[in-house]
């Protein structure tokens, strides 16, 4: 005979997860399927998460939108919260019944073919910065990084640097371009004196 009752009750109440969330039951994809799909909402905020379901062309996209509005109906309706403030903490889809079909073979025999169904649960919360999920930078990354600013600067220097080069080739190219003008007149010079001296 169970003992402590109430305070076995009083404990679940104290310990239930208060958060707005919706459950689908016996959805007629298999759970794989489905959770393709969960992995690209989970940690958006509500209404960026309705639009990537909303093109996302998969069977469970339209199954997992309904669970996402209901869930978000809930959290207005039952704890007056507002969509905006909310983000999808948590995503899961869990193996529901599996229905058993026969698909009749050569011989006598048969094979068994399972139509698998899932259960879709979506839990939001509010956005605060402790609980929003933050993407981990690896020391390669970091590593990375720091190259790439030093490059930046380097960068930003040779930018400053360069109008004085510019300004010194463009010195170069006229006294290039004096000296061979200087031959030509020569060459004409010559030519004249030779055809004079005929």
């Amino acid at each position: 005979m169970a003992k402590r009752m109430k305070e076995k009750t009083a404990k679940r109440i104290a310990e239930k997860d208060n958060r707005p969330q919706a459950l689908a039951k016996y959805i007629r994809i298999s759970p794989p399927k489905v959770r393709v799909v969960l992995d690209l909402i989970r940690g958006k905020d509500y209404f960026t998460a309705l639009g990537i379901l909303q093109n996302t062309q998969k069977r469970a996209s339209e199954a997992i939108i309904k669970v996402l509005e209901s869930a978000g109906a809930n959290a207005e309706n039952n704890q007056n919260l507002s969509k905006n403030d909310l983000y999808v903490a948590e995503c899961y889809a869990n193996e529901g019944m599996t229905m058993k079909r026969y698909w009749y073979r050569s011989h006598g025999s048969a094979d068994i073919i399972k139509k698998r169904t899932s259960h879709i649960k979506i839990i939001l919360d509010e956005k605060k910065d402790d609980d929003m999920p933050v993407k981990k930078v690896s020391k390669k990354a970091e590593a990375e990084v720091k190259p790439a600013e030093v490059k930046q600067e380097e960068k930003a220097e040779a930018k400053t640097t360069k109008p004085a080069k510019t300004e010194t080739k463009k010195v170069a190219s006229t006294t290039t371009t004096k000296k061979s003008s200087d031959k030509t007149v020569k060459a004409k010079k010559d030519k004249t004196q030779e055809g004079g001296e005929k």
